[in-house]
């Protein structure tokens, strides 16, 4: 058999499975199926093998009418999808999935996709949707306790649950995270809606689609060698809250300590979870509560213990100076309903700032047959299929023109996303190689100015000796973690000083404005601070 026959034998297994009725097409195009008339015939089709696959239509792109292997280009097959979205659109229904595969000489490899149309428009998620970031030492339970959280499910004991977030082999093999993950479950009038596999991203729209209210999770990295990693979680995401994870066979560290004041200099709302509440004695447990109560203590919060006062009370007392604590276990599921009490009762508490949409990318990647994605949490106002946007700045100071070619939330699609949302947004009129974290996304009438240097109030938590003119950090603003050079005003910054500096980019410009809160770090040396001025270009 050759590979192309068994690439298209491929599809059409991929097409029964969608148990839909299948349709075959070489291409759509604009010119031609959107014409006058052509496209209300061709969408009453779609309708009719909709409703005759009891909800799903398969269409198999890049193969002629008799099943035989054509292969379209990458472009024709965008403009394809396209195509087949708004017809879908017209039909009362939308694409589901799109899984595509290369055909042909490797010189001139075309691609032949198969497209899931499901009934029903695609959803404009609008609810009360919370975003909440995990912190804490590496090995204390976080992934597996979010795990446990997200698909209702019992961990093994030997993190079992972990393994719904951590995607990468080598986290799989070692059981460590090594980058961000993303987790997400809900609530309906009946209770929680839980994953049965988050792997499935099916299963993960099933939540979008079936859940009221929404909790996502950033899971970060509690490996000390990946702190850029977790702060990045914790800064450049638009979080409602914050999730300090603390181990009771092990207790409070110097991690858990360098996160809890990454939480608090963010003035994020946080719950401290004490994990593994099954691996200890009564008295241990009762110890390790002691010692994170003293810990919150001598940062200037006040303990709540959620098992004393109750779930109502920590809901309504929990802010940038009350803080929660639960104790439990993945293992027995001590102290799960608990924190499922808390996220569906929590609100929002990220408020709208500004109308204008922004969302600052935190990764980028590119799919065959859509092209350049960029994805990360909208900071502000909201975005549509089809919109114009501008992308930047680009390293010379510059914004692109694109467009919106789709929007995904947890592998759903949606037609619109709002603030607080983590979002994939396909983008028509650029290279995913030429998209970067930190860039922002803007509406296309804006006047941005990029930005290479600023001023900031900052606060010096650790440094071995001082600050000087010249120091050169990381910082994290956003989503963007850049080398800067420091200009403190009058020469120096102590650990402990609170002082101005001028901050400035030592190799590009970024989009900063006045009061966004950002990182410093260096080595061992961290700071924090916030934008007082801008000097735009």
């Amino acid at each position: 058999m050759s590979a192309d026959r068994a690439v298209l034998e491929k599809a059409l297994e991929r097409g029964e499975e969608e148990g839909g009725s299948i349709e075959f097409k070489e291409r759509l195009s604009r010119d031609v199926h959107l014409s006058d008339g052509r496209m209300e015939s061709l969408a009453a089709q779609l309708r009719h093998r909709v409703l005759s696959g009891d909800g799903t239509a398969t269409y198999v792109v890049g193969v002629t009418d008799d099943g035989g292997i054509a292969g379209i280009s990458p472009a024709a097959f965008s403009e394809s999808m396209d195509v087949l979205s708004l017809l879908a659109e017209e039909a009362g229904a939308h694409i589901e999935d799109v899984e595509t595969w290369g055909v042909g000489e490797s010189a001139d490899r075309g691609l032949v996709g198969v497209a899931t149309v499901c009934e029903g428009a695609v959803l404009d998620v609008d609810d009360d949707h919370i975003v909440v970031g995990t912190a804490g030492h590496v090995d204390h339970g976080k992934s597996t306790l979010v795990g446990s959280l997200v698909t209702g499910q019992a961990d093994d004991g030997q993190g079992s649950t972990r393994g719904f977030l951590d995607v990468q082999p080598h986290e799989v093999e070692r059981g460590l995270s090594a980058d961000l993950s993303y987790a997400v479950y809900g609530f309906s009038e009946d209770g929680p809606v839980h994953m049965d596999n988050p792997h499935r991203k099916s299963d993960r729209a099933r939540i979008v689609q079936e859940a009221d209210r929404l909790v996502s999770f950033v899971d970060t990295v509690g490996h000390e060698p990946w702190l850029r990693t977790t702060i990045r979680g914790l800064v450049g995401q638009r979080l409602d809250y914050g999730l300090l994870v603390v181990a009771a066979d092990d207790g409070p560290t110097k991690t858990t300590r360098e996160h809890l004041g990454i939480l608090l200099a963010m003035e994020l709302p946080t719950l401290v979870a004490i994990t593994k509440a099954d691996a200890v004695s009564e008295e241990r447990a009762l110890e390790v509560e002691r010692e994170v109560e003293r810990l919150l203590r001598d940062v200037g919060r006040t303990p709540l213990l959620v098992e004393r006062y109750g779930v109502e009370s920590a809901i309504e007392e929990i802010s940038d100076s009350v803080v929660p604590i639960v104790r439990t276990s993945a293992v027995t599921m001590e102290g799960i309903d608990t924190l499922d009490d808390l996220f569906e009762g929590l609100p929002k508490t990220i408020s709208e700032a500004r109308e204008d949409f922004r969302m600052y990318i935190d990764r980028s990647y590119s799919v065959t047959g859509v092209g350049a994605v960029a994805s990360g949490t909208v900071n502000s106002g909201s975005v549509e299929a089809g919109d114009e946007l501008l992308v930047g700045p680009m390293p010379d100071g510059s914004f692109r023109e694109v467009e919106v070619r789709s929007i995904e939330m947890h592998y759903h699609r949606v037609d619109r996303a709002k603030a607080g949302r983590i979002v994939g947004i396909a983008l028509k009129g650029i290279k995913e190689s030429e998209l970067e974290r930190g860039m922002v996304l803007l509406p296309a009438d804006a006047d941005p100015s990029p930005v290479r240097s600023f001023e900031a109030e900052v606060m010096v938590l650790n440094h071995p000796t001082r600050i000087r003119d010249g120091y050169e950090p990381v910082v994290h603003l956003e989503t963007l973690s850049e080398a800067v050079v420091f200009h403190p005003e009058g020469g120096q910054l102590l650990p402990g000083d609170t002082g101005t500096a001028t901050v400035e980019f030592k190799f590009r410009p970024y989009l900063v404005e006045e009061g966004q809160r950002f990182v410093f770090r260096e080595g061992r040396s961290k700071g924090v601070g916030t934008v007082t001025d801008v000097h735009r270009e």
